[in-house]
Formats: C-alpha cells, structure tokens, sequence
C-alpha cells in the first residue's frame, strides 16, 4: 500500500512543532510576505529557519506559500525571496500559483523544488503535465475535482508527479479560492492574502425602488449566510483517498489555533496508521475517529466536491459560527521542580475545573485542577489573563508538548 504524506498548515512556530509532534509527516507555513494568509501570524526569517530545523530532526518537511497572484510591484522583492529561501532558509519546497513567479523562482533558485498551489485551479491531466514539463514536482488539484477524476489524472502523469489534495478544513465559496467578493467590498485582495472572508457574512435583499428596505434572505428568524460552506471532512473515506492515488493529504488551516491543528493531526495520523495496518482495524474505529474530528472548531461537515457536484445540503443556511466542542487552555511548556505543568494560558479556567490533558499518542485524560500559581509562586483562584505564565497543578503524568483543554458544556 502507497503511504502518502500528511500534512498540517502552521501559522505561527508553536503550531508547526506542535503539528510535527501530533503525527504530520510535514507541515506548510507562510512568510512575512507572498502568502495567501496576510492576517495569519505568518513566520520571520529566523523562525522558518528554526521551525525547519526541529521538523527535519523529526523526521518531517517543510513547505513555504508563496502562492498570491503577483503584480508588477511584487516582482522585485518577490525575487529577492526566492534567492534567500533558496540560499538560506533551504525549505523542502515552495509553493506558487502564478506563472510568473513560478517562472522568476525557476530563474533566480532553480535548487528550489516547485509545487503548483490549489489557486493555479489545476483541473485536468494535460495541466499536471504541463506544469512537469517546466520542472513543477508536485499538483495540489483544484477543489472542484471528483476523486474520479483525480484517479484519471493519477493514471496519466509520471509518477515523479505528486498529487497532493485537500482532505479537511474550510471550504472557499469561489473557484479554486480565487474570490473577487473581498477585493469589491472592502479593497483586501484574497489573492494578495488579503481575503476578509465575505463569503461568511450574512446577506439580505433591497428592492431597487425601496432603498435603506433590506428584506431578509431567511431560512428562519436569524437569517441566513448563502455563500458558507460546511467544511470538509474525508476522515470516514480513506480508502478511497488511497485508492485514487494520492500522494499527500492536505488539512487546511494556516489561521486556526494548536489545539485545532493537534487534533486534526493526530486523528487523521491513527486512523492512517490504523488503515495501513489492517482495514478492518480502520473501520472498527471509526467511531472514535469521528468523535475526535468533531472535537476540532468545524461549521458542520461535507465531502465536497469528492463524489459529485455539492448540493444546498453542503451550505449553512442560519449561521456563520464555528462550533466548538473544547476550549483551549495552553500548550504544556516544562515541568517544574514542584512537579507542575507550566503553560501560557490561552483562556479562562478556574482551580476545581475538570479539563483533559491532550496526548499525541491519542489518550485524553480527563484531571481535575487541583491548583494554579502565578511565575512567582502566588496562588491563583482563577487565570483570567490571556498570555499569563502558569504552574498547574493536576494529577496526571503530564509531559511537554501535552496540549490542555476543558470541554464546553
């Protein structure tokens, strides 16, 4: 059986180790500039180069977006960037969409290896083609494609051409993601990295005749939000991931917290593991592996475009919220001489909480806060301060790395 990649989006340092950690076998991440997620909190120079580094002692790879769709004032330092990330940062790809920068990367780093965005809206075997024929080594098809046709372009490209294909995250209501909506409304580019997702807002109608009358397009009294996707979820369909031919599994979610990103990792990496082991082990677990997806923020689930042209049932018709099964509470940092878990507090938790203790091996294990204190030993009824340093106290073999969250009731 072909083993293909997973991998996990990384917005921020914290979120590729914690990616890498969670079971992904590689992680993609934006710059300061040229990425498609401008409001993400993106990667300095120096923190590619570290998150680089503790992927490749892990054994995973790293992928840096260049994927906007350039114009003539991005040229020059867009230029620039290709040189240094091949001469310096030295990632085990690039990823673009326009040819143009496609093309200035191949002239000014041609030790970079190239994969073709999902924006670039590749569609069909000829296109794949034509993209390895000047030197692209990886496809990330378009979302509008069937996994029929994914098959058929698998059989028709050499097989020194990877195909790599959304399995989960966040849908775009625009061909290929590439929306003009945000551009029209607000002046942010999507295809600058700008996108202010009006896909999500909610609409009403005004009669042409009756200005300031806006009547509501509504499914029920709290109106409704026609352009917002369910999201995608093939966490109950990898056999027929695998058998289209796929090289690497793609979660979106370059904007979304540790705590989404670790469980989107590890469920997807058990249930991998699990697949290639025995089938009948996958099946016989899928209970567990749906229960544990649902736990990640997600606006209800669709397959997309994977078995045919989606339906009104694939959209959200009364809300744009995410929902949230957990709240996060921090990543586990050290242990301390006292035998606490230190962490940065992320949300609020109160001593007497019941919260979990979030492991990579896939063990959730449910403690009660016996105590909280402050970096200088103070201690605390509550952390109600974001960023806070905190020295938890909690029964329970806990290591660096553990993610801590509480379920919301």
């Amino acid at each position: 059986m072909k083993r293909p990649e997973l991998l996990l989006p990384a917005g921020s340092l914290d979120v590729l180790k914690v990616a890498v950690l969670y079971g992904a076998d590689a992680v993609y991440l934006g710059g300061e500039a040229f990425s498609l997620r401008a409001k993400a909190t993106n990667f300095t120079r120096e923190e590619m180069k570290e998150g680089i580094a503790f992927a490749h002692a892990h054994g995973a790879k790293v992928y840096v977006t260049a994927n906007i769709y350039a114009h003539n004032s991005d040229l020059a330092e867009a230029e620039k960037y290709f040189k240094e990330l091949a001469l310096d940062i030295k990632p085990d790809a690039v990823l673009v969409a326009d040819a143009g920068m496609f093309a200035l990367a191949r002239r000014v780093a041609p030790e970079l290896e190239i994969h073709i965005s999902t924006q670039a809206n590749s569609t069909n075997y000829e296109t794949c083609l034509f993209w390895h024929s000047l030197g692209a080594s990886r496809i990330v098809t378009a979302r509008e494609l069937s996994l029929r046709e994914i098959k058929a372009i698998r059989e028709r490209i050499p097989d020194d051409l990877e195909i790599e294909v959304f399995v989960h995250g966040a849908m775009c209501i625009s061909y290929s993601g590439r929306c003009l909506l945000s551009n029209y409304l607000v002046g942010r580019d999507a295809n600058r990295g700008l996108c202010t997702h009006p896909c999500r807002w909610k609409y009403a109608v005004v009669e042409e005749t009756r200005p300031g009358e806006y009547m509501p397009i509504e499914e029920n009294e709290r109106g409704t939000y026609i352009f917002n996707s369910k999201d995608l979820c093939m966490i109950e369909h990898l056999p027929d991931l695998y058998d289209a031919g796929i090289d690497s599994f793609k979660i979106e979610g370059r904007m979304k917290t540790a705590l989404y990103v670790a469980t989107a990792a590890r469920t997807y990496r058990l249930a991998m593991d699990a697949y290639e082991k025995d089938p009948a082990l996958y099946e016989k677990n899928l209970p567990w592996y749906r229960e544990q997806i649902a736990d990640c923020t997600y606006r209800k689930f669709t397959t997309g475009f994977f078995y045919g042209k989606p339906s009104e049932e694939d959209q959200i018709y009364d809300n744009n919220t995410y929902v949230n099964a957990y709240t996060f509470l921090g990543i586990v940092r050290r242990i301390d001489e006292s035998g606490c878990a230190v962490t940065e507090q992320k949300n609020k938790f109160c001593v007497g909480d019941v919260i979990e203790v979030m492991k990579p091996d896939g063990r959730n294990i449910e403690v009660p806060v016996l105590a909280i204190y402050d970096a200088d030993g103070n201690e605390m009824e509550s952390a109600p301060h974001p960023k806070q340093e905190l020295h938890i106290k909690i029964d329970a073999d806990v290591q660096p790395w553990d993610i801590l969250r509480k379920k919301n009731s």
